[in-house]
């Protein structure tokens, strides 16, 4: 599994309306997508879920490496490239995902973490698996995956919730849509019964 997110960011005055219409207008073209477990279509606004700037951003858990390459590759993105230019994409080899009880997909909260140099990766990384597992058992909790950038040694943590969460130490998103093709092969949360 792999996760991608990319951001764009969007001047003060930004009518964020123009977004939401073109999330509305282009998310029914992502509920059919082959290997894509699901695809977060986000908004921050200024003033909201602490946002100082105006961000449009898309992350994406992807079942296999090869999918997103497609993606990449055989024009999927130029749609995002024509119209917001060529965006950094920041990766992760998905280390775990989870299917919680929750079923309104409203809020992301993605945080990260650098993993010292002189841990024992091979705990740090089954920490990062345990909180996944428990962070999908909690209420409200639609899915919880984590995951690992091997180049900087970073893990992220990403958490879709029916409401929105406290973690301090996250970046919070409003879901505009959540387009859930292979979402349902997401193995379920022990609470759930997975």
């Amino acid at each position: 599994m792999m996760i991608a997110h990319y951001s764009h960011r969007l001047p003060a005055h930004y009518d964020m309306g123009l977004i939401r219409s073109r999330v509305n207008d282009r998310s029914g073209q992502w509920s059919a997508v082959p290997d894509l477990y699901f695809k977060a279509f986000l908004v921050r606004e200024i003033g909201r879920l602490g946002a100082v700037a105006n961000d449009y951003s898309s992350l994406y858990l992807w079942r296999q490496e090869d999918a997103f390459r497609t993606f990449l590759s055989d024009g999927g993105f130029d749609v995002v490239t024509r119209s917001f230019g060529r965006p950094s994409i920041a990766t992760y080899v998905a280390l775990e995902a989870r299917r919680g009880a929750g079923a309104a997909a409203k809020f992301l909260a993605m945080s990260e973490s650098d993993i010292p140099v002189d841990a024992d990766l091979t705990a740090a990384l089954a920490g990062e698996g345990a909180w996944c597992r428990e962070a999908a058992s909690a209420s409200g909790t639609v899915v919880a995956t984590v995951g690992v950038d091997t180049r900087s040694w970073r893990t992220v943590r990403v958490l879709i919730t029916e409401g929105e969460s406290a973690d301090p130490k996250a970046t919070h998103y409003e879901i505009c849509h959540l387009a859930r093709p292979q979402f349902d092969t997401l193995p379920l949360s022990e609470a759930v019964g997975g």
